[in-house]
């Protein structure tokens, strides 16, 4: 694997797409800065050695070209903040001006490009588009995992107009965390899966099955199963469709003797809302009326059982609305789980998104084994897919 171990920067200007998509609130203040903080590794190795850094990213989604509120400039002072360094900004990011504050850029010192989403052709992978990016550096690096699985200008194709590329400390740590899990992980490996829909996660459960030794399912795709082994469920959430699927699932994994591991009990509730009233009840004997939002204490006491006897955790998906405090216990005692078998010696590997926001919620951040930053990008990886930004490093 190229890394950036693999290159003395001296003299050189490593282009490096970062991942800073971070939250700003109305006055465009950061509220969350940890993608940038997981970049500074990288950067600090590149201006150690004597090099320059251009960065590149995108922010938000934005439609019409430029639009203010999606503007990189709004991270500037903060990472001259975090790098201490001299950060100059382009509005811009092919622009020939951008190009020229490149080339004299100097050492020790970052410039920042405005959002690559200004332009179409960032998301449409226009290779023409990419040849320009290119002429602000010498060495390309990936250090954006959260939009690896992304095939976009600057994740995948800018690779091919350079003959120096290689991964940075970011990108390094999640490929090799990841595959760890995948290839050689010590056993019993649990698998959480939570989240909303069946649908968005039937490729991660199919592939799990031929790895992990438990997978435990919560959140409301855990009634899509319930309904399938003959459970009444009211109106919680559930995809009609998806009903067979899950039971060639529970049925493969009968047959591969992996143990599935679904919700005895969930908090209900007779309407969405955190002031709604609430009951325990069964998860396949909810009443009409109500609907289950949250996994109930059985199913907590079972699956943290589960956990404490784990080596290997993977955790993608809240177990309930755990934004609500009414509905947030599940996902707050599966953290605390986790955390207590990894204290114990097991791995932990929290899958971006929503899991990791829920780490962070119920502070747990820093007692679990590592946090990914690709919601997205890991998801895929499990699923057994090729990422476009790591192919494109390794080819």
């Amino acid at each position: 694997m190229k890394t950036v171990e693999t290159f003395s920067f001296r003299g050189k200007r490593a282009l490096i797409r970062v991942d800073y998509n971070v939250p700003l609130d109305e006055s465009y203040v950061i509220q969350d800065d940890s993608r940038m903080t997981a970049s500074l590794p990288t950067i600090q190795k590149i201006l150690n050695d004597g090099g320059s850094v251009v960065l590149m990213s995108h922010l938000g989604r934005p439609k019409n070209g430029p639009e203010s509120k999606f503007s990189l400039q709004h991270l500037v002072s903060h990472l001259k903040a975090l790098t201490g360094a001299n950060v100059v900004f382009s509005d811009d990011c092919i622009s020939q001006d951008a190009i020229n504050t490149s080339k004299n850029l100097k050492i020790g010192s970052i410039h920042l490009l405005e959002n690559l989403r200004f332009y179409t052709e960032e998301t449409d992978g226009d290779n023409g588009f990419t040849k320009t990016l290119s002429q602000h550096g010498d060495i390309y690096v990936n250090d954006a995992f959260g939009t690896a699985h992304r095939s976009h200008a600057s994740t995948a194709v800018i690779a091919n107009h350079f003959q120096d590329k290689c991964f940075g400390y970011l990108m390094t740590k999640e490929i090799q965390n990841a595959s760890m899990l995948l290839k050689d992980p010590k056993r019993p490996f649990t698998a959480i899966v939570g989240g909303a829909k069946v649908s968005d996660k039937i490729l991660i459960i199919q592939n799990l099955l031929n790895i992990a030794d438990h997978i435990i399912i919560g959140g409301g795709m855990a009634y899509t199963f319930k309904c399938a082994q003959g459970g009444t469920i009211g109106g919680s959430l559930f995809e009609e469709e998806r009903v067979e699927t899950c039971r060639e699932i529970l049925e493969e994994a009968n047959e591969k003797n992996v143990h599935i591991h679904l919700p005895q009990d969930s908090v209900i509730a007779d309407h969405f809302d955190n002031k709604a009233n609430t009951q325990n009840c069964q998860s396949d004997q909810i009443p009409e009326g109500w609907m289950g939002l949250d996994i109930g204490e059985n199913a907590i006491i079972a699956f943290t059982k589960v956990l404490a006897q784990s080596k290997t955790i993977l955790w993608n998906g809240p177990m309930g609305v755990f934004e609500m405090s009414s509905y947030e216990n599940g996902t707050k005692s599966i953290a605390e789980a986790v955390a207590k078998a990894t204290t114990n010696g097991a791995f932990s590997l929290i899958g971006g998104g929503d899991s990791s926001a829920a780490v962070k919620k119920f502070k747990y951040t820093n007692q679990v084994s590592y946090v990914s930053t690709g919601g997205g990008a890991l998801l895929e990886y499990f699923e057994g897919k090729k990422l476009p930004g790591i192919v494109a490093i390794e080819d």
